[in-house]
């Protein structure tokens, strides 16, 4: 069973440098980015040099590094999903150093009345994924360690926020009603994709994630509502803050 698979007493059988050489360090920290248009802003406002490139049979993913402040800064625009997202953090730390990342997305509100006109910050995950279980003892929530840290940065900076549990799944296809009343009895605020797992990884490894989350749709034991889906994932506002964020951690 899967939750039996967390093994820290042998060695893992592929290492990294078969891939991509000695370990690089050529920065300090790095975004983790799920839009395509934020990416394309980037690449357009700054002057970005590629530094890596995530490689698979589907085709690479450059690593660039630009500079927002005073020092340089990596990103890349990762996959969905916990599996693909936290191996990612990981090739992208092999490949350039950066040891934090900060990590921001859309996510599905189970809370409307909490989340509406604020961002999540999550204090912890829900475990309803499979990578966690390979870097982290099995438990049904894994703590976000960053959380405090940052929502004291959201008050310095005056930004709008809620803290709480949120829940990481592997399909969107599969959060029935059940497990919606389920999580937000829990006190889940939000559903999303790839937490439990990156957190994991970095805990595993002794990196540091920082992960804020703005709400599009809204799951409800009455329907789904889709409306603010595109605005949330692509809302320019989240790498503004981000920018802020990275000068503060």
């Amino acid at each position: 069973m899967i939750i039996h698979d967390y093994d820290d007493r042998t060695e893992p059988v592929v290492q990294l440098e078969a891939f991509y050489g000695p370990q690089k360090h050529l920065v300090d920290k790095c975004l983790i980015l799920f839009s395509k248009e934020i990416h394309e802003y980037l690449l357009s406002h700054y002057d970005c040099a590629v530094i890596g490139r995530l490689g698979s049979c589907a085709g690479d993913v450059n690593i660039y590094r630009f500079r927002p402040a005073d020092e340089p800064v990596a990103f890349y625009l990762s996959a969905i999903g916990s599996a693909v997202a936290s191996g990612s953090c990981y090739e992208a730390h092999w490949q350039t150093g950066a040891a934090r990342f900060l990590m921001f997305g859309s996510c599905g509100s189970l809370d409307g009345e909490r989340t509406r006109g604020r961002y999540i910050v999550p204090t912890e995950a829900y475990r309803g994924e499979g990578a966690s279980y390979y870097y982290a003892p099995a438990a049904d929530y894994i703590k976000i360690k960053t959380a405090d840290r940052l929502a004291a940065i959201f008050d310095e900076l005056g930004a709008p926020y809620v803290q709480g549990r949120v829940w990481t799944t592997d399909s969107m296809l599969r959060e029935t009603v059940g497990l919606v009343q389920r999580r937000r009895a829990e006190g889940c605020l939000a559903v999303e994709m790839e937490l439990a797992g990156v957190e994991a990884l970095c805990d595993f490894y002794g990196l540091t994630l920082y992960d804020f989350l703005e709400a599009g749709d809204v799951l409800d034991e009455s329907g789904y509502e889709a409306s603010g889906l595109k605005s949330a994932n692509h809302h320019l506002g989240k790498l503004h803050l981000g920018l802020e964020i990275l000068k503060r951690i």
